[in-house]
């Protein structure tokens, strides 16, 4: 498995409007076949959040529901990974769809910060946001996990959010397969760059699996720096629109087919859905 990266697919994320790019996905249906274009590309790992057909972002336990049933119509074997994010939610509606649907794998950012988006061309935001994540509330959110046999994907947005892990780890309520996400290029966390990549590389508990989350068309020079550190990746219209000329992608699938050739020309291979349940010791839930 040594030579092998695992490439997750983010679908569709929240913000993100079809008037910022027409390709982006809103129903469960067209999540699904996202979903498939992104594993027949290479994707083992599908990270989803829901929405409205309108595009507004869907909390509910139904809609993700239905995105799980039409997934797995598409890509039997794929490991799903829901997200936890929200703003102004109560912290048992931001987690609920993880205990009733037991998910493979469900995304948690791991500490407070700014949110923001700001256009230097318009000198304005537009969008300024908190994220509350109290210790008290991450400790929830894991325990419920871990009742739910669903593994956390912690999302790191600055090092010190590393650093939010080992209390948890000390009191055994965060267990190995410790998987880590470097969020990077979010105004208010750490931005792109090789230097703060190595940083944030040496910063995790040995034998950690973690990969890299670049927003923004910087994306590409993180994920080439990822792979040559033997870290994991992430790409999807969630992050980024742009393939690595410039254009923009036409679906998910068009980001994680250029992933995988990067991959490649770096001398490494992709790893199969199989192989990455095994570097995760996740069987699959029948």
């Amino acid at each position: 498995m040594a030579n092998k990266i695992v490439i997750t697919a983010s679908l569709t994320g929240v913000l993100a409007k079809r008037e910022q790019c027409p390709y982006i996905p809103y129903t469960p249906e067209e999540i699904a076949l996202e979903g498939k274009r992104a594993v027949d590309a290479g994707a083992s790992i599908l990270h989803i959040h829901a929405r409205n057909n309108d595009g507004s972002p869907a909390y509910d336990i139904e809609t993700y529901r239905r995105i799980g049933e039409e997934v797995r119509k598409l890509c039997p074997a794929v490991i799903i990974n829901y997200s936890t994010g929200a703003i102004a939610l109560s912290k048992e509606e931001r987690i609920h769809h993880i205990t009733d649907l037991k998910p493979d794998m469900a995304a948690l950012n791991m500490g407070s910060m700014n949110y923001a988006i700001y256009s230097p061309k318009n000198k304005q935001f537009y969008h300024d946001f908190v994220f509350q994540n109290s210790f008290s509330d991450i400790k929830f959110y894991l325990e419920k996990m871990k009742e739910s046999g669903t593994l956390p994907e912690m999302e790191v947005f600055d090092n010190g959010h590393i650093n939010n892990a080992m209390p948890l780890i000390d009191m055994g309520i965060l267990q190995k397969p410790f998987v880590f996400s470097f969020v990077m290029g979010v105004l208010g966390g750490m931005q792109i760059s090789t230097r703060n990549l190595l940083h944030q590389a040496a910063s995790v508990p040995p034998g950690s699996h973690w990969q890299v989350i670049g927003i923004g068309r910087k994306q590409w020079q993180l994920i080439a720096a990822a792979i040559t550190i033997d870290g994991n990746v992430r790409a999807g219209l969630e992050d980024n629109f742009y393939l690595p000329e410039g254009e923009m992608a036409k679906s998910n699938g068009e980001l994680i087919e250029a992933t995988s050739k990067l991959v490649r020309m770096l001398g490494r291979e992709v790893s199969s859905i199989d192989e990455t349940r095994a570097m995760l010791n996740m069987p699959f839930k029948k």
